[in-house]
């Protein structure tokens, strides 16, 4: 079992958080499922760059990313070579440590 260490973020999870994960979960859903709500205007079907995350610790244990998330990723605000859409990430064997970017571009968020 993996743990996925959420650092703080001003509104979702201000104190950090550590939750353990299966090999195979999915990150959006193990921040979910934790009650940490990362965007996903595209109900994870790698369609936008709302559940845009940096991993900073662990990111080789991920699966590979699509052509298709790379193309999303290029869209997102604050991209870095370790960015990925965690909608699409299937977690490994390595614990991880994933930093929510301060923003993120939801042109269709109906709370304004």
């Amino acid at each position: 079992m993996a743990k996925v260490i959420f650092l703080p973020h001003e509104t979702l999870c201000p104190e950090g958080m550590v939750v353990d994960a299966a090999e195979g979960d999915n990150l959006l859903d193990v921040a979910l499922d934790a009650g940490i709500e990362i965007e996903h205007a595209c109900d994870k079907s790698c369609a936008c760059t709302t559940c845009h995350v940096i991993i900073r610790e662990g990111f080789d244990s991920l699966n590979e990313s699509s052509e298709a998330e790379d193309d999303m990723l290029d869209k997102a605000w604050g991209l870095e070579v370790d960015s990925r859409l965690s909608c699409q990430c299937q977690i490994g064997n390595e614990d991880l440590v994933v930093e929510i970017p301060k923003y993120s571009l939801n042109h269709a968020r109906e709370e304004h």
